[in-house]
C-alpha cells in the first residue's frame, strides 16, 4: 500500500513537471513571438477566454486574430509567479497568478495529454481585482456591459430556441 502510494506520488509529481514545463513553454513562446511553438503546445480544438467578454476564441480564430501581434516580434508577456496543478489520468487543470502588463491576472485552464504530451485544451485569462476595488471598477464597466448584455441575451435566447 505504501509502495502505490510512493509509485503514484512519483508519477503525478512527473506529470506536474511535463506540464509546468507546457505551461512555461507556452507562456515563453508568446514573450519571444514564437508563432509555431505557442499554437502546437495547445490542442488543435483549443479554446482561448480573453479578459473582454467577447474574447471566446476558438484555436483558428485566436491564431488570426494573435498572428499580427507575433509578427510584431512580441505577442504578450506572463511570467507565472503562482500555479497549481491538479491530475486525473490525460486531463489536469491548474490556475495560475501571472505578473503581466496588465498588472496581476489569473490564468486557468484545461490540459489533455496527446501522444504522450501534455496540450492546452482550454486557457482562461482574467484580470484579478482586488475586493476593494470592484465596486470602482463596475461602476467604470457599467454602460459597456449594459449594452453588451442586451446582445448577448438576445442571442442566447435565439440559440435555445433553435
Amino acid at each position: 500500500m505504501v509502495l502505490l502510494f510512493v509509485v503514484t506520488n512519483a508519477f503525478s509529481q512527473e506529470e506536474k513537471k511535463a506540464i509546468t514545463t507546457t505551461l512555461d513553454d507556452w507562456h515563453n513562446a508568446a514573450a519571444e513571438a514564437d508563432f509555431e511553438t505557442y499554437f502546437n503546445l495547445m490542442t488543435p480544438n483549443g479554446v482561448f477566454l480573453g479578459t473582454d467578454a467577447t474574447e471566446n476564441w476558438q484555436n483558428s480564430e485566436f491564431k488570426a486574430f494573435s498572428k499580427p501581434y507575433f509578427d510584431r516580434g512580441k505577442a504578450w508577456s506572463f511570467t507565472p509567479v503562482e500555479r497549481n496543478i491538479y491530475v486525473s489520468g490525460n486531463y489536469a487543470w491548474f490556475d495560475e497568478l501571472l505578473d503581466t502588463q496588465m498588472e496581476i491576472c489569473r490564468g486557468s485552464g484545461v490540459l489533455q495529454k496527446i501522444d504522450g504530451s501534455w496540450k492546452i485544451a482550454h486557457y482562461v485569462l482574467s484580470i484579478a481585482v482586488p475586493n476593494k476595488t470592484v465596486d470602482a471598477l463596475i461602476e467604470l464597466k457599467k454602460e459597456t456591459d449594459s449594452l453588451l448584455l442586451i446582445d448577448l441575451k438576445e442571442k442566447y435566447k435565439s440559440t435555445k430556441n433553435n
